[in-house]
């Protein structure tokens, strides 16, 4: 099975500007809204950096979001789609980084 038929994980760590509670909400209400239900989507989560703390964690973000893609195809036409692109125009001016982590599962 070739690497484009193959699921793609698809990570991403938002470390916010402002990341008081209700910005923190703000953008997680920003992920379920723009960021769900795109073709090829098997598997969408978001939450916040865990409160337990271990030598091994990176707890550089405030906001976790994990997508699961069908295939390479299904990951590139999110990357693209209109609802995508308008999660990034009203949420980035928030982002001090972001760290994406992409991989084949």
């Amino acid at each position: 099975m070739s690497d484009a038929t193959k699921q793609i994980g698809h990570m991403v760590f938002f470390k916010l500007n402002d990341n008081s509670g209700p910005a923190k909400q703000a953008m997680l209400e920003a992920c379920q809204k723009y960021l769900t239900g795109h073709p090829g989507t098997d598997y969408f989560s978001v939450g916040t950096v865990a409160d337990h703390d271990r030598d091994v964690n990176d707890r550089d973000f405030d906001i976790a979001l994990h997508l699961v893609f069908e295939n390479v195809a299904a990951h590139d036409q999110y990357q693209v789609a209109p609802r995508h692109d308008q999660f990034i125009a009203e949420n980035k001016d928030n982002w001090a980084h972001v760290r994406v982590f992409d991989s084949v599962i």
